[in-house]
């Protein structure tokens, strides 16, 4: 997401503007693009104020805000349930359908995570080829090779 121009700029752009100037011309002068310099004139005469808006989605107002408790009831009752599962579920039971990836990101603003813990046990599988596994290339991925390297 983009930043806001700050209010050092916003104030010169609208002071060119009430003083006579252009927005055109106030652009090309503060280096802004004339559609900026027209949205910051209008903003000055509809809310009296250059203060930037607040952007982005404000919390707990999203698709999925009004069921998150309903996940986390499933997620409680089945900790190893995927997020393809969830996502069923939800389907099944309110007819919302989101994408997995959003069921993720609700879950984690929740304090939810999927890692594992460092109580777990190690998995027992291992690298089948002793060539592939020596090279540190094939079955790895670049960082892991370059942190064996150096």
């Amino acid at each position: 997401m983009g930043r806001a121009y700050s209010l050092d700029l916003r104030e010169r752009v609208a002071g060119h503007v009430t003083e006579g100037g252009s927005r055109r011309e106030a652009g090309r002068r503060f280096g802004v693009s004339a559609s900026t310099a027209v949205r910051i004139a209008a903003l000055q005469a509809e809310r009296g104020t250059l203060e930037p808006r607040q952007q982005g989605r404000p919390p707990g107002k999203g698709k999925l805000a009004p069921y998150l408790g309903f996940l986390r009831e499933i997620v409680d009752a089945v900790p190893d349930i995927t997020l393809k599962e969830l996502a069923a579920a939800l389907v099944a039971e309110h007819g919302v359908r989101v994408h997995p990836s959003s069921i993720c990101r609700a879950l984690q603003a929740a304090d939810y995570t999927y890692k594992k813990s460092r109580s777990t046990p190690r998995s027992a599988s291992a690298p089948t080829s002793a060539s592939r596994a020596a090279s540190g290339w094939a079955g790895a991925s670049r960082a892991c090779a370059r942190s064996r390297i150096g």
